[in-house]
């Protein structure tokens, strides 16, 4: 251990970290155990947490929890954890405070082609279902990597060609949802508003070997976005590629975008306010702040379907706009209280 910037340094499994990140981390890691706990009471089927920690569930109370509320709040904290990281990696690759997922054109393109999976082809093994989206996704990325090569990967560029990317997809899907079969449409609608409605075991193992395939990219990723976060220059003079550092990113954050999109829907907004969320509790950068940032966004949605579900009726609230609705007021809270303690 040694100290840096007046913060104790630990050395664990080769990571360099502050103390104060790993207080951090392991306190939002309670907050998220004690959210999914919570979420188990949740539900038309009442549930206390005498009964959870009492083993006296009956057969409906163990399957309300076991089969049904456990994946799905598992699912959640997953899939809000894959965006919000989506949000904070680009963020950083751009540098731009309102960059995610859906603003460069990623989550469309997982989407989009998705949906031509489910038109032209409805019988599809749902196994195959996170491999379309993630071809979807990094379509779009190794085209906006190719646009913007001759500029060095310029970052204001990708974000405005990511811009004009996700709104021509947005209008492609648009047509989709009109000209589809009633009930395919009605589907889609639902999805494309954020919904763990009817996610089970069976979406969770769906989406974990995307996640875990991504891991070795975060590792990786995180002492590049430190350093792109310096500037390009600064960047390129301390040794970083720009264009395979910017590469290996977006196959991270497509990975990521995929696998929760496929399961939850594109979840908007959440890729914007973790990472700033994250930030005001404890200013961090690397793979301290996608841990910070992940874990928040898992927190979130968690707490966006508990909300979804105490209102008590069949299909329940979107996620979507339970977490605008959760987030907005929080986020402007905190954009506040950072502009009052910032100085002048």
């Amino acid at each position: 251990m040694r100290r840096l910037d007046g913060y104790a340094l630990l050395h664990l499994a080769g990571l360099e970290m502050r103390l104060v990140d790993l207080v951090a981390g392991l306190t939002l890691l309670g907050v998220a155990v004690l959210a999914v706990t919570g979420s188990l009471t949740v539900g038309t089927t009442p549930v206390h947490l005498s009964d959870l920690f009492g083993g006296a569930l009956d057969e409906v109370q163990r399957y309300a929890v076991l089969g049904l509320r456990l994946p799905r709040a598992l699912t959640g904290l997953l899939a809000g954890a894959a965006i919000a990281v989506s949000g904070a990696i680009l963020q950083s690759l751009t540098r731009n405070p309102i960059a995610d997922p859906g603003l460069l054109g990623l989550s469309q393109g997982a989407l989009l082609a998705i949906l031509f999976s489910l038109v032209l082809a409805p019988g599809i093994p749902r196994a195959w279902v996170p491999l379309i989206g993630s071809a979807g996704g990094l379509a779009v990325a190794l085209f906006l990597a190719r646009l913007t090569a001759r500029g060095g990967g310029d970052a204001l560029a990708i974000l405005l060609l990511g811009l004009a990317v996700e709104t021509t997809l947005s209008s492609i899907t648009s047509i989709i949802i009109l000209y589809a079969p009633t009930d395919l449409s009605f589907a889609i609608s639902v999805w494309l508003a954020g919904s763990l409605y009817q996610v089970g075991w069976s979406s969770l193992f769906q989406m974990l070997p995307w996640l875990m395939l991504s891991l070795p990219l975060l590792f990786v990723a995180g002492p590049m976005l430190r350093l792109l976060e310096l500037g390009e220059e600064r960047a390129f003079s301390l040794g970083l590629h720009l264009g395979r550092a910017r590469l290996a990113v977006l196959v991270a954050t497509v990975l990521l975008t995929s696998a929760a999109v496929t399961v939850t829907g594109p979840l908007a907004f959440l890729g914007i306010i973790a990472p700033h969320i994250a930030t005001f509790l404890l200013p961090s950068s690397g793979r301290a702040r996608l841990i910070l940032t992940g874990l928040i966004g898992g927190i979130f949605v968690v707490a966006a379907d508990c909300l979804s579900r105490a209102l008590g009726t069949e299909i329940g609230l979107p996620i979507g706009l339970s977490l605008t609705l959760l987030g907005v007021p929080l986020f402007i809270i905190i954009l506040r209280l950072w502009s009052l303690n910032r100085p002048h």
